[in-house]
């Protein structure tokens, strides 16, 4: 029996690089993925293939509708070879995933192939497909077995035209109608995406706005943008049933006055979030507390109610995000080595990848205003940047909460292009606690992006931005 200082049970983000941060700490360290490739949702049917779809439809989107004004002539008429497409996404992925098996090897670390189930505190079995098994002994254990796309009990998924993100990502065709069931990050990408590439997009959400989660203007003014590039929506409205028939899919739900709303399309992406992912783990058996939603129990070291059983990720509580789990894997790995990290999870960005960008973090303004907390906000429209006239991305602003008596900022909120990029100004400055006026007293090189957040600074400080 092959014994370990630590076992990671799943590959993804948050298992990886924690099974790297106990390497390069000295821990004879093995990870368990029960899929032949490592990476395990982000890297093989989230963040990476999406992105990777998003980027290629946005050229074919500038090449349809601004390389003109550019003054770039294609003779003829431009076309997607969409089969081609999904060839490049997963030639991303691939490589991605390559890339982790590299720094697998590089830190030394086991892989070992199966489902990993736990037989007791410190005994994990590992079963291949083909049903042989091998049980490794573990000092500790991290758990980052993520989380798998959500559903509405009456919903059927059947991979084919009631389809879930994975589905979305290597369709064969692109639709001509896209049912999107909820408007959230998922969702908006996905559905944006096929919306470049011509297809009809229509977005059913239950609130009564799209990124609930987000600050009411990111809200307001992704609507906007993304009303004026062709998608439509459903705000407060019920999904009540979704049936397919042959290749069209109907999609009833019952606005705000109990009104019934009717859509037919070819596809329906149900996109209502994500739920935790235990299957199979066996958690009972080593002791470890599961809630009924399937999330592990942690304490505020992430570790579960057995003292050397670590759990991270999608699979505990907080915000389902990639980084998020990379930080969460990082502190369980020095928690494990003796030391004291430290995690500020009010400083975990939020993005959505449309085009618009959009970009998070700290507190919302409904968050402040809930809290009682006194704050002053500032803004600043891109449109006012020249960077942003060159390159023709006027839309969205940077919005900057500020403390009123303190300045310290609170929350940063934008919505732009490469908001996804430039939220790391905004993180950074958070961290070491800085005030408005500090940011808008940097340098911010010209002409760029960034130059809306000095700007919003300046509007934060003592509403005095210089370009507007």
């Amino acid at each position: 029996m092959s014994s370990f200082d630590v076992a990671v049970i799943g590959s993804g983000p948050g298992g990886y690089v924690a099974a790297i941060r106990c390497a390069q700490l000295g821990f004879k360290t093995a990870i368990i993925e029960k899929y032949p490739t490592l990476g395990g949702t982000c890297l093989n049917v989230g963040c990476i293939p999406s992105k990777a779809l998003l980027d290629s439809s946005h050229h074919y989107h500038d090449a349809i509708s601004h390389f003109k004004e550019h003054g770039i002539e294609i003779p003829g008429e431009v076309k997607v070879n969409f089969e081609q497409m999904i060839a490049r996404k997963q030639g991303v992925v691939e490589q991605n995933v390559s890339g982790i098996k590299y720094l697998m090897d590089k830190n030394k670390i086991t892989v070992l192939e199966g489902v990993g189930s736990f037989e007791d505190a410190t005994h994990i079995k590992v079963t291949k497909d083909g049903g042989e098994s091998e049980t490794i002994e573990a000092k500790y254990t991290i758990i980052a077995t993520g989380s798998k796309p959500s559903t509405l009990p009456f919903i059927k998924i059947d991979k084919e035209r009631i389809i879930t993100s994975t589905e979305a990502l290597k369709l064969k065709e692109i639709p001509k109608h896209l049912i999107v069931i909820g408007g959230g990050v998922i969702g908006l990408e996905l559905g944006q995406v096929y919306l470049r590439l011509g297809a009809q997009v229509s977005v059913v959400e239950y609130l009564d706005r799209i990124i609930p989660g987000m600050d009411g203007a990111l809200s307001k003014e992704l609507t906007k943008v993304l009303k004026k590039q062709g998608m439509k929506f459903y705000t407060s409205h019920k999904v009540k049933s979704v049936e397919r028939n042959g290749d069209t899919v109907k999609v009833e739900a019952d606005n705000a006055k109990g009104e019934t709303v009717t859509l037919e399309g070819d596809y329906t992406l149900v996109s209502v979030g994500r739920r935790p992912f235990t299957d199979g783990l066996n958690a009972d058996k080593a002791g470890v507390k599961v809630t009924e939603r399937g999330m592990i129990e942690v304490n505020d070291h992430l570790q579960t109610n057995v003292s050397n059983i670590y759990a991270i990720g999608d699979v505990v509580r907080g915000a389902m995000l990639a980084h998020k789990a990379e930080e969460e894997g990082v502190f369980v790995a020095e928690t494990i080595a003796g030391q004291k990290p430290h995690i500020d999870y009010n400083l975990i960005p939020g993005v959505v990848y449309t085009w618009p960008e959009v970009a998070a973090v700290g507190k919302t303004e409904e968050q402040l205003k809930e809290a009682g907390v006194e704050y002053k906000s500032g803004s600043f429209p891109f449109k006012a940047l020249g960077r942003s006239r060159a390159s023709m991305d006027t839309d969205g602003f940077v919005k900057i909460l500020a403390d009123k008596k303190t300045d310290e900022v609170l929350g940063v909120h934008m919505i732009g292009a490469r908001t996804a990029d430039l939220i790391a100004e905004a993180v950074t400055a958070m961290e070491f606690r800085a005030s408005a006026e500090d940011i808008s007293r940097m340098s911010h090189a010209h002409p760029t992006y960034a130059e809306a957040m000095k700007e919003a600074a300046l509007a934060a400080t003592d509403n005095r931005p210089l370009h507007l």
